[in-house]
Formats: C-alpha cells, sequence, structure tokens
C-alpha cells in the first residue's frame, strides 16, 4: 500500500471534500455554497475538527466530528459525523487509519467515548465499526426543521 497522510483539512481541501461528502449521504442533495460554508465552520471551530486522507498528492478519504459535554458519559464525548473513503480505495486501510486518528485525538482531550451514526442500509460500514470496537447501543432519530 502506498503511504497514506492523514492531516487537518484546510479550505483548498474543498473541492475534493464536496464529492465525498455527497457520496456519503447519497439520499441527500447539496448546495455547494451553502455546504462549503458549513465546511468552513467546522474546519475553523476549537470543538470540530476534520482531516483529510492523502495518497500522495490525492485525497482518498474525509472525517470530522465535534466535541460536547454529555451528561450520560459525565464528560466529553466525540460525535464522530462523518468518515468516508474512495470506493476505489476501501479495503487499503485508509478507514481505520482516520478512525485511529479520531481515537488519538478524542483521547488527548481526554474524552470518554466515541459515537456515530450509520444508516440502517450501510451494513458494510456496520462491519467497519464493530470490527473497530464500536457497538450498537441505540436507535437514531431525527426531525428535520
Amino acid at each position: 500500500m502506498e503511504d497514506i497522510s492523514i492531516m487537518r483539512a484546510t479550505e483548498a481541501d474543498f473541492p475534493s471534500v464536496f464529492p465525498l461528502i455527497q457520496a456519503l449521504w447519497s439520499y441527500n442533495t447539496y448546495d455547494e455554497t451553502k455546504t462549503r460554508a458549513v465546511y468552513s465552520q467546522i474546519v475553523a471551530s476549537e470543538n470540530s475538527f476534520a482531516f483529510v486522507a492523502r495518497k500522495g498528492e490525492q485525497i482518498v478519504g474525509f472525517c470530522h466530528g465535534d466535541f460536547f459535554n454529555t451528561l450520560w458519559m459525565c464528560g466529553l464525548t466525540c460525535y464522530l459525523s462523518g468518515i468516508i473513503t474512495v470506493e476505489q480505495e476501501r479495503g487499503q486501510g485508509i478507514g481505520k487509519a482516520m478512525l485511529d486518528k479520531v481515537k488519538a485525538i478524542t483521547q488527548a482531550r481526554g474524552g470518554k467515548a466515541i459515537i456515530l451514526e450509520s444508516g440502517l442500509s450501510r451494513t458494510v460500514a456496520h462491519r467497519f465499526y464493530e470490527h473497530h470496537g464500536f457497538e450498537k447501543s441505540c436507535y437514531g432519530f431525527e426531525c428535520v426543521l
């Protein structure tokens, strides 16, 4: 496997990251300008993280999330909002490298847990998370306003 580097996402990465965002939540439609505005907030926030996986100069993965305090953990929790690898690069350890980075960041900040949601139909993703120590713990609900 070619060397993979995991680094903080920048504003300049957005054109390469946008197609990954679209692929991760394919049931949604995205206004590029609005998505860029949210992306900019994420990469600038102290309570958020965003990073890319690079294979040479090519971005082959993207990951982002937020930190917040929870009562059920009595402390800082990491919400892994999204993690995706370019489809043709899957199975090469890129997702694991990004997930390891999330775990390291969370531990360094004193986080108690990493939580995430994954669509019911994403069974391959579920196997990936379970293989890396995650357990199914709840049903996710949303109310779009």
